[in-house]
């Protein structure tokens, strides 16, 4: 298991590296979010609580200790501490993310549309990458990380996480952004509601417009 120390520089650098974050920057000392229209003015995309009612629990999540279930397709769990969690980090421009990994178990290509991500391995060994845009001729940036290892993925970009272990691993990462926003690959592409029309998506893969079929019934959101 790793120590209380660990988590704790872990934290404090990925906090420390994110002084310039993507979400503008606010124009005041906090702006704690809430849903309230009534009780504040539209800030940032959360609405601001009233100062004077602002408490320590506004500023506060606590679990990052226990892991994430991993009994899924993917056998991995992200458990995500953005603004909905901690409704502080509004206008903040920052994110935290537990990913828990088992044996084999992959964060699968995903991209975050309004962050970079800088992620550290704590537990395991993890075969991470990204891959850049057309522009750049789709190339691979990869890398084995070990306990201690960082790796940056840069906004936008498409990228993934492997457990090549035996063993579980556990990873914690920063975003720039309060609420990053998450786009899953296969699900979005093949999961979309309604589905993309299997000829369209046939053509793009250059696979039989079956093929296409069967993964939009496979990635279909479950009811």
């Amino acid at each position: 298991m790793f120590s209380k120390s660990l988590i704790l520089i872990t934290i404090s650098a990925l906090v420390i590296s994110f002084a310039k974050a993507y979400d503008p920057s606010p124009l005041q000392d906090f702006c704690v979010a809430i849903n309230d229209l009534k009780n504040g003015d539209f800030v940032n995309g959360k609405f601001c609580k009233d100062p004077k009612q602002v408490k320590a629990e506004d500023f506060f999540y606590s679990g990052l200790n226990r892991a994430g279930n991993t009994n899924n397709k993917v056998r991995s769990n992200v458990t995500t501490v953005n603004v909905d969690q901690i409704p502080g980090l509004n206008t903040m421009g920052i994110s935290l993310v537990r990913i828990d990994y088992a044996p084999y178990g992959q964060n699968p290509p995903h991209t975050h549309p309004r962050g970079t991500e800088i992620l550290v391995l704590v537990e395991g060994t993890l075969y991470v990458g990204f891959v850049s845009s057309n522009q750049d001729k789709n190339r691979l940036f990869a890398k084995v990380l070990n306990p201690g290892d960082v790796f940056v993925f840069p906004i936008g970009m498409i990228h993934f996480q492997v457990n090549i272990g035996k063993t579980p691993a556990v990873a914690f990462a920063g975003l720039s952004s309060q609420n990053a926003g998450v786009i899953t690959v296969a699900n979005t592409v093949f999961g979309s509601v309604p589905p993309i029309n299997p000829e369209i998506l046939a053509q793009a893969f250059q696979l039989d417009a079956n093929v296409v079929k069967d993964l939009e019934a496979k990635f279909a959101p479950k009811n």
